[in-house]
């Protein structure tokens, strides 16, 4: 049997997906990387990664670079479970 209540709730959003699946995969990346990669607005990328900071999943750097503000962003190791348990709970899903 299979128990949707695995799935983790706040990967739902494709935007969240999409940032912890870049994240994944990268050690820290800044906010106007991250906003070209998912194609999405400044204001979609704020909520969205608020929210997973908030959650304890991703780590938000926020610096000046020069006069310039400059955010970045990273997976935190609790981060990385529950994203893949996450998608160890979907490939169950799937019958993979």
């Amino acid at each position: 049997m299979i128990n949707i209540n695995q799935l983790n709730k706040e990967f739902e959003s494709r935007v969240r997906l999409g940032i912890m699946s870049v994240l994944m995969v990268n050690d820290w990346v800044d906010f106007s990387e991250m906003k070209s990669l998912l194609e999405i607005t400044d204001g979609n990328l704020a909520s969205h990664s608020n929210a997973l900071e908030k959650a304890n999943y991703i780590e938000v750097k926020k610096e000046f670079v020069g006069k310039k503000p400059k955010t970045s962003y990273r997976v935190t190791q609790s981060g990385r479970e529950a994203f893949t348990e996450h998608l160890n709970a979907l490939e169950k899903l799937l019958g993979k």
